[in-house]
């Protein structure tokens, strides 16, 4: 019996930033938790960040049954790019810059993804819409995260993005809140955490 998929912490506020921090603890060794392992878990996050509808995973989750090879190779580059987000947007948050290096791979995966966006009108309106051709891309996951993350180096919300002050955790979000106080990932989680340790800090002190 197959276990259930992981279930992703989606609270940075960015699809790009969502990605970046599907590792858990990347900066304590002995705690470290890799959330992607495989192809499949790609899947399981796209499926979570609604970034792909339902019919088209299940193209996805069909044609990766056959052909693993390239299932890993994807998995691969998603795991480069994913370490690309990570540094870039972690030097800003610290008020540093991103690495060349870093913005150029960035910026190869977000002009990859552009060639396979087409205008549509659609009830009425028009948006753009993710297209491949022929066999499904696999790097199809990949195209949305790009965009985003090439749409947030971009913007002013660039200003405004944050790490999590747990220090075990460095996740990465943007601070909406209304003082840009924001300091936790995650109020329910790190932010209780943190507040439960310095209050028995202040009882044993």
């Amino acid at each position: 019996m197959s276990s259930k998929p992981f279930q992703f912490d989606l609270s940075g506020g960015n699809l790009a930033l969502d990605f970046a921090n599907t590792v858990s603890r990347r900066h304590s060794p002995e705690r470290c938790r890799e959330h992607l392992e495989s192809y499949a878990d790609l899947l399981s996050f796209s499926e979570q960040s609604k970034m792909i509808a339902s019919k088209e995973l299940n193209v996805l989750r069909t044609y990766v049954a056959k052909h693993d090879r390239e299932a890993r190779r994807s998995f691969r580059r998603a795991i480069v790019l994913r370490e690309a987000l990570y540094r870039a947007f972690a030097a800003i948050a610290q008020q540093g810059a991103a690495r060349s290096g870093d913005l150029k791979l960035i910026g190869d995966y977000a002009r990859a993804a552009l060639r396979h966006r087409t205008l549509i009108r659609a009830n009425g309106s028009y948006r753009w819409q993710w297209q491949s051709s022929g066999n499904p891309s696999l790097d199809r996951i990949l195209w949305p995260i790009a965009q985003s993350a090439a749409d947030l180096l971009t913007s002013n919300e660039l200003k405004i993005v944050r790490f999590c002050e747990a220090p075990d955790c460095e996740w990465l979000f943007l601070d909406r809140s209304r003082n840009r106080s924001r300091r936790w990932c995650d109020m329910a989680s790190c932010g209780n955490r943190e507040k439960a340790r310095r209050h028995y800090r202040r009882r044993h002190e």
